[in-house]
């Protein structure tokens, strides 16, 4: 069983998540991969989301563009934006195309993972 967190005291993993990451480390997949640091996160919070390799298309897509939109479009609006003179409303158009696109990226990236390693669903 893979523990959330290294120690004595660590949580394990949901069930159905630690199952899923003992057979994605068979793969060859860098752990890194296929259980990155926001989703070990989710996990050791309890949360039950599948590893990114078998959830769906669309799943990654919007969770991988909302949290890169969000964190991309806060460290530009106070790193960058305030010197270029970007409005609110252009700002807010640039993360969420840079989400799309960085979640699209990541979508494709996990499916064709999981098609690769004849991963089911």
């Amino acid at each position: 069983m893979i523990a959330g967190l290294k120690g004595s005291n660590a949580m394990p993993y949901p069930q159905a998540v630690n199952q899923a990451l003992d057979k994605l480390a068979t793969t060859g997949i860098w752990r890194g991969n296929y259980a990155p640091p926001l989703y070990r996160l989710l996990w050791s919070a309890g949360c039950n989301v599948p590893p990114p390799h078998y959830a769906g298309f669309m799943r990654n897509f919007l969770f991988n563009g909302i949290w890169f939109a969000c964190v991309w479009g806060a460290i530009m609006w106070f790193a960058v934006w305030p010197q270029s003179g970007i409005s609110g409303l252009h700002a807010l158009l640039l993360a969420v195309i840079a989400g799309a696109v960085f979640g699209l990226a990541m979508a494709f990236y996990y499916r064709h993972g999981a098609r690769k390693y004849q991963l089911l669903p």
